[in-house]
C-alpha cells in the first residue's frame, strides 16, 4: 500500500507548481517587460504545461471518485475523454518538454551557464525557484509516470505532435528576433545561421528522441507489451 495515495502526490505537485508560476510572474525582471513577455521563455511555457497537466490529473481524479459507483453512461463518458486528454498530454508535451526543459538547462548551464542563465539572473531569482522551473520538473513527471499507466498515442501521432510543437516554438523564437533584434537566449547569439539551423533541427531529434524515451519507459514501468 502507498504510504502517499497518488491523487495526494497530484494535488500538491499541483499546488507547488501554482506556486512557483505565482512567484516567478511577482518578479520584477526587464525581460518581462519585452516584446513576447514571459511566454518567450520555454521554461515558463513548461511550467504552464506542468500545471495545467497536473490540474488535469487532478480534474480527473475528482471525477472518478465522482462518478464511482454511479451507472450514468454520460458521466462515465465524459470521464473516458478526461482520461484521454491526460494522457495526450503526459505523452506529447509534459514528458518530452518537461525532460527536454531539465536536460538542456542544466546541461548549458554546466558547460557555460552565460550562454542560457546569466548570473545577473541571481538578483532576481532565487536559487530555491530556479531548482522549482528547472530541476524538480523531472521527478515530479517520473513520479507521474510510475503511479499512473497513461495510454500513448499511435507513434506516428505522437511524433508528428511533438514535431509541430517544437516547430512552432523555433518559429515563435525567430519571430521575437525578427521584432526586437535580440535572440531569447544568449547562446543563440554565438551561432552562425548554418549552425543555427544545424541547431534547431538538433533541438527537434532531441525533443522527438525524450518523447520516444517517454513512450519506453512508461511500457517498461507498466509491462504494456506483454
Amino acid at each position: 500500500m502507498a504510504l502517499v495515495p497518488c491523487q495526494v502526490l497530484r494535488a500538491a505537485i499541483l499546488l507547488s507548481y501554482c506556486s512557483i508560476l505565482c512567484n516567478y510572474k511577482a518578479i520584477d525582471m526587464p525581460a518581462h517587460q519585452t516584446y513576447g513577455g514571459s511566454w518567450k521563455f520555454l521554461t515558463f511555457i513548461d511550467l504552464v504545461i506542468q500545471a495545467v497537466f497536473f490540474g488535469i490529473c487532478v480534474l480527473t481524479d475528482l471525477s472518478s471518485l465522482l462518478t464511482r459507483g454511479n451507472d450514468s453512461q454520460e458521466q462515465e463518458r465524459q470521464l473516458k475523454k478526461l482520461i484521454s486528454l491526460r494522457d495526450w498530454m503526459m505523452a506529447v508535451l509534459a514528458f518530452p518538454v518537461g525532460v527536454f526543459v531539465v536536460t538542456m538547462f542544466w546541461s548549458i548551464y554546466i558547460y557555460d551557464r552565460e550562454l542560457v542563465y546569466p548570473k545577473l539572473l541571481d538578483n532576481f531569482i532565487p536559487a530555491w525557484l530556479n531548482h522549482g522551473m528547472h530541476t524538480t520538473v523531472l521527478p515530479f513527471v517520473l513520479i507521474e509516470m510510475r503511479t499512473t499507466h497513461h495510454q500513448y498515442p499511435s507513434r506516428s501521432c505522437g511524433l508528428a505532435a511533438v514535431c509541430t510543437f517544437a516547430v512552432g516554438y523555433i518559429l515563435w523564437v525567430c519571430w521575437i528576433h525578427h521584432v526586437t533584434g535580440v535572440w531569447v537566449y544568449p547562446l543563440l547569439e554565438h551561432l552562425s545561421p548554418g549552425v543555427k539551423i544545424i541547431f534547431f533541427a538538433a533541438v527537434t531529434v532531441i525533443i522527438n528522441v525524450f518523447y520516444l524515451m517517454g513512450e519506453v519507459l512508461n511500457n517498461y514501468i507498466w509491462d504494456t507489451q506483454k
